[in-house]
């Protein structure tokens, strides 16, 4: 007793499978990878049918339409396996922001130093700010130096990919990993 397999819904951006072909004659990929040769849609079914398998349309553009023989489910898992894996392996880059005063502390400079590796050795780009407050702002050189001894601290996980800029009572600068985080 041979039961119908249920026809697997066509998705908008997926191949064309089994019914939904529209094509009257095609060429067939068997489902080892071997050439079958031109055939009518009809035939490719029944062959199809034969072998418990599906019809899949790979190259709706080429003359005729290529299709091959293949379980469409597992194709379907496989892929979104590739999908999935590629997803877990891109690295999205965030900025992290260190702010400071020109005149810091030594514990709260050191503190601050400790974070900024670590953001920069997990693959992320830090921005320094340095904010200025009333009478500071007199003294800008003080905040360049500030800076300065940053980038030589971090010189050897870090490079400068914004140079230090003046903007209103704020002075900043973006570091970013000098090696990518694979």
């Amino acid at each position: 007793m041979n039961i119908p397999k249920p026809e697997p819904a066509k998705s908008a951006d997926g191949p064309r499978i089994n019914a939904a072909i529209e094509a009257e004659n095609i060429l067939l990929i068997g489902a080892t990878g071997e050439k079958e040769g031109v055939m009518s849609l009809s035939d490719a079914l029944n062959l199809a049918e034969e072998k418990g398998l599906d019809l899949v349309e790979v190259s709706a553009n080429a003359d005729p339409p290529v299709c091959k023989l293949l379980d469409y489910g597992k194709f379907k898992y496989q892929e979104q396996k590739k999908a999935n894996e590629a997803r877990k392996r891109q690295r999205v880059i965030t900025v992290k922001e260190i702010k400071m005063r020109p005149n810091i502390d030594v514990h709260d400079y050191e503190f601050k130093m400790r974070a900024m590796r670590r953001f920069l050795e997990e693959g992320d780009k830090v921005k320094v700010s340095l904010r200025f407050r009333g009478r500071e702002m007199a003294h800008p050189h003080l905040g360049e130096k500030l800076l300065e001894r940053i980038c030589e601290e971090v010189d050897e996980v870090a490079k400068i990919e914004a140079e230090p800029k003046m903007e209103g009572w704020q002075m900043s600068m973006v570091l970013a990993p000098k090696k990518s985080v694979g």
